[in-house]
């Protein structure tokens, strides 16, 4: 861990993004920059005189101005999943209509990283706000050709599966085209509207002992592989009333979907998902946070082997591999605290320091072949850095511990977890 923060650290300065004040401010006629006149704090009769800016209060200024923020970050890299990488990702941040400064900052925070044992991943989650946050696009776009491993369904299997190139190892290539499209109900934080999920999912070159997986044989995989293609439709209804929905200080966000795959549209399975997903933000303190989450995934009918509902993610379950624990349901519940640490900024190092915080959280999982039946438990804990790079946008280092296998996952990503 101590690496990663002082990496983190020394990346810090070409990181973060100090907005200048606008006011104040005068551009004359012969094109120079002057500060604009100000009362003097003790005699409000006593006036300033103008004087030019400095090349850094310039450089300032046009920040301020710029619609399009980003930070990039990138380089040699580790993942719980994807092993050793070189990777990159970055933050962009900008509104739909820039002469609105009220507006929601629109959000997209693509990934790509490329795998030193053969493979790349390259993923985004929009969230684009317009018309006065009356309509909003969220969803998620991933393009995948990596190793990842299969332990098999249910809790027993999961547990007891060993990881490893010759057991659960595959390569998978896959696409998913997510997108969700929210129209506010009007005078309300309700949104509703439709979304569209396209999926292609194909396993190659799967390893000896998956092969002989009862759930993999049943689903059609063989020593070739498996393959499948899904095509759902569905709807979305959430409350948001979130001040902020990419680092929430206060608010509440609920959200329950619900989507139909199916032959008759294209879909090589039918099945049907169920998903519900509620957050709650309580600040304690300037820049201090108390979230909580608690969420279920469902899916019912002749399940592809990729869609099942899946713990360990960099959003959830940290700790815990991605799609190491699946069954047809899965819940969790998490609580976490948020602090930044807050200085008078009075000199360069109390500026770095303003942009640091950290994170810890608490929580478990429930997982079974059904929402009514819990064939296991997860619990979950851990701890984390973060930076600001932007105005309340964050990249986060954390640690998370799987306290079922007593291991511990780092991971690196741009928002928070939830």
């Amino acid at each position: 861990m101590k690496k990663y923060i002082i990496s983190a650290l020394v990346l810090l300065v070409g990181l973060i993004s100090i907005n200048a004040q606008e006011e104040g401010i005068t551009i004359v006629k012969d094109g120079k920059v002057k500060v604009n006149t100000v009362f003097d704090k003790a005699d409000s009769t006593k006036i300033s005189e103008p004087k030019e800016l400095s090349k850094k209060e310039l450089r300032k200024l046009k920040v301020a101005k710029r619609n399009l923020h980003y930070n990039i970050l990138g380089g040699p890299s580790y993942t719980p999943d994807l092993g050793v990488l070189i990777g990159g990702t970055s933050l962009l941040t900008f509104r739909i209509n820039p002469e609105d400064t009220l507006q929601l900052r629109s959000i997209i925070p693509p990934s790509i990283a490329i795998m030193l044992k053969g493979g790349v991943s390259i993923q985004v989650k929009p969230q684009l706000f317009f018309k006065n946050d009356k309509f909003r696009i969220f969803g998620q776009f991933s393009y995948k050709n990596i190793l990842e491993n299969f332990y098999g369904i249910g809790y027993d299997t999961n547990k007891d599966w060993v990881r490893s190139d010759s057991t659960s190892q595959y390569r998978y290539n896959g696409i998913q085209i997510n997108p969700w499209f929210l129209f506010r109900i009007k005078g309300s934080d309700f949104f509703v509207g439709p979304q569209l999920d396209i999926n292609y999912d194909r396993m190659s070159k799967p390893a000896k002992g998956m092969q002989e997986l009862p759930s993999y044989i049943a689903a059609g995989g063989n020593a070739s592989g498996y393959k499948n293609f899904s095509l759902g439709i569905g709807f979305l209804l959430s409350y948001d009333s979130r001040d902020m929905p990419a680092n929430a200080y206060k608010g509440i966000y609920l959200n329950a979907q619900g989507m139909v795959y199916g032959k008759y549209i294209g879909s090589d399975n039918n099945f049907y998902r169920l998903d519900f997903d509620y957050r709650q933000y309580k600040s304690v303190g300037l820049r201090k946070v108390i979230a909580w989450t608690v969420q279920s995934k469902n899916v019912f009918g002749d399940v592809p082997l990729n869609k099942y509902s899946l713990m360990g993610t960099p959003f959830d379950l940290r700790g815990y591999y991605t799609g190491q624990y699946r069954d047809k349901s899965a819940h969790l519940a998490i609580a976490e605290y948020r602090q930044m640490f807050n200085t008078d900024k009075s000199n360069w190092f109390k500026k770095i320091v303003n942009h640091l915080g950290f994170a810890a959280w608490g929580g478990c999982g429930f997982m079974g072949p059904n929402p009514g039946k819990i064939e296991g438990v997860l619990p979950n804990a851990g701890i984390g850095l973060r930076i600001e790079v932007q105005p309340r946008m964050n990249i986060r280092f954390d640690i998370g511990r799987n306290m079922i296998n007593k291991q511990n996952l780092f991971y690196f990503n741009m928002t928070e977890a939830f």
